[in-house]
């Protein structure tokens, strides 16, 4: 990439995902065969940047990669679609992050091992950030000082946060975005919530999440297939899911703040961006594997025009 203003940076984790598809989840001390395996780079923030480059928007992702196999693949995959590595250190000796993903084919629900060695975080002198001027900072809460950098050196960018679960990174950096945009589980654990059942509950989450937000911050909230609920000025505002039939979920999460950051930098509102990332993320879950289900920008705009009877509104 030539020049380094990009539309989006994103910063955190990225891994090497083996998804295994299975009938039913195995019992312990058994043994199970799978005639399908998918393996594609994963990772929250590593996923949007790749959608997002994808979709033909400049994107750099800056995390932590090992000098192995693994790492390779990775970087790989991101110098297929343009995606910037600039800000990626590769650090021998480290064990890129590895998954095991179990998918569900009744459900499409998938539970997922981790292998995470203890690596440190990723290193970021700010002077190495004086040629970048990224408009959208997306973080995924896993590697908190390096995102307390980027912050401090752009702030002029708008920033996003993809807070899965509640982590030190995601309730640090929770009060420092201009679009908190949490799944379910993270705010029923910061809020103390059993539930996100009915209207009380729901406007109670949104109340809780702005006294951790950044003043003025939009603040989301992602369901699943229940959709997500989102501030409207005070209000509660529910958006359902778009109907799909899910074969995987993996990865969904990722493709909705991927193509939320891509709506935030085409100009789109926040009606629409919610659900442009919406519709990219029900299509995600009609494909087997996480990266290999993300679907084109062209795809999404002929469901967009299909389901809502106009044409999707990017600049």
């Amino acid at each position: 990439m030539s020049a380094y203003n990009l539309d989006v940076l994103a910063i955190g984790t990225a891994a090497y995902d083996f998804s295994l598809f299975v009938d039913a989840f195995p019992r312990e001390n058994s043994k199970a065969e799978v005639y399908d395996m998918v393996e594609a780079g994963g990772g929250p923030a590593a996923n949007a940047a790749y959608l997002g480059s994808l979709w033909g928007a400049r994107c750099g992702f800056a995390g932590l990669l090992g000098d192995d196999y693994y790492g390779s693949r990775i970087r790989g995959e991101f110098q297929s679609v343009g995606t910037d590595l600039s800000l990626t250190e590769t650090r021998p000796g480290h064990a890129t992050p590895v998954s095991f993903i179990v998918v569900n084919t009744r459900t499409g629900s998938r539970t997922i091992v981790n292998r995470k060695a203890p690596h440190g975080c990723l290193e970021l002198p700010p002077e190495r950030l004086t040629a970048f001027s990224p408009r959208v900072l997306l973080l995924d809460g896993h590697e908190p000082p390096a995102s307390s950098t980027m912050l401090a050196a752009f702030p002029q960018a708008t920033s996003m946060l993809d807070a899965g679960s509640l982590r030190p990174g995601t309730q640090q950096m929770a009060g420092s975005v201009d679009y908190l945009v949490a799944s379910e589980r993270f705010a029923l654990q910061i809020t103390g919530l059993k539930d996100l059942a009915g209207p009380d509950q729901r406007q109670q989450c949104l109340s809780g999440l702005r006294t951790v937000a950044k003043p003025g911050a939009v603040i989301v909230v992602t369901m699943g297939e229940r959709g997500l609920i989102y501030d409207d000025l005070g209000v509660c505002r529910h958006l359902p899911a778009y109907a799909v039939r899910a074969v995987d979920t993996t990865g969904a999460g990722d493709v909705f703040h991927g193509a939320f950051a891509y709506a935030l930098v085409r100009g789109c509102p926040l009606a629409d961006t919610l659900k442009l990332a919406s519709l990219a993320a029900a299509l995600s879950v009609r494909e087997r594997g996480g990266r290999r289900s993300i679907p084109s920008l062209e795809a999404v705009r002929k469901e967009f025009q299909h389901v809502e009877g106009r044409d999707l509104p990017i600049h």
